[in-house]
């Protein structure tokens, strides 16, 4: 293998399948195939989830919503992702823990960063709830940071387009796509890959960031294999 321990970044959105919101059950069963082709070959795998499906804290600000409630209440929706895609993946025989940033230990063990690795060397996906477990940080954030507590190998950021374009390849038709480029580029060249306090603090660890299009069947197996799928953001 390639890459030895994994951060899987799932937006919330992707949990919608065609849903308009919520989570979409073929969905989640799709990703916990995808999932397992990973784990059947050894890999470590961690992941963390957004909320967008069901809450977004800055959209709830943007109405009039106090920023640190909405915030709360996009971490809850995390964990509601999280024991969702905990269901799917213990359906398909994998054996799963959730971790949360904030208490709800009744649904959810406490996230322990010894206790966590620990899960990951006996084969168990970990997956991570409740972003930072603080207000104005993104589950893109909570992503990165996971990933260098557990000492990853690299961010795995599973997206619907297959890379990163100079501009958004479903509005501009003529956006090329990068196969690879560098922390410094992605800053010159303006791109969104994640928040500027993600991107940076992933750049700070060395930390590479592959984005691909989760949605393609065998994707995650080929890009943990070390094939040319996607964008890799390297140094």
């Amino acid at each position: 293998m390639h890459y030895k321990r994994i951060l899987l970044k799932l937006s919330g959105e992707a949990l919608m399948g065609t849903r308009q919101y919520g989570i979409d059950p073929i969905r989640l069963a799709e990703y916990a195939k995808e999932i397992k082709a990973v784990t059947n070959r050894g890999v470590e795998v961690a992941i963390v989830i957004g909320g967008g499906n069901i809450f977004r804290g800055v959209a709830g600000a943007s109405r009039g919503m106090d920023r640190v409630t909405g915030d709360h209440m996009g971490m809850l929706a995390t964990v509601i992702n999280g024991l969702a895609l905990q269901s799917a993946l213990e359906d398909a025989g994998i054996q799963t823990r959730l971790q949360s940033a904030i208490k709800i230990n009744e649904v959810a063990e406490p996230f322990i960063r010894r206790k966590a690795m620990r899960h990951l060397e006996k084969g168990r996906v970990v997956i991570f709830g409740g972003g930072t477990g603080n207000p104005y940080f993104t589950t893109d954030s909570a992503a990165v940071l996971r990933a260098i507590e557990i000492d990853a190998d690299v961010i795995l950021k599973g997206t619907r387009v297959d890379g990163i374009y100079t501009a958004d390849p479903e509005i501009d038709k003529k956006a090329k796509k990068f196969d690879f480029i560098s922390f410094d580029d992605v800053l010159t060249k303006g791109l969104k890959v994640m928040d500027t306090t993600a991107f940076t603090l992933s750049q700070e660890n060395k930390l590479p960031i592959i984005v691909f299009d989760m949605n393609k069947p065998g994707n995650l197996e080929k890009v943990v294999i070390g094939e040319k799928i996607g964008t890799k953001v390297n140094f």
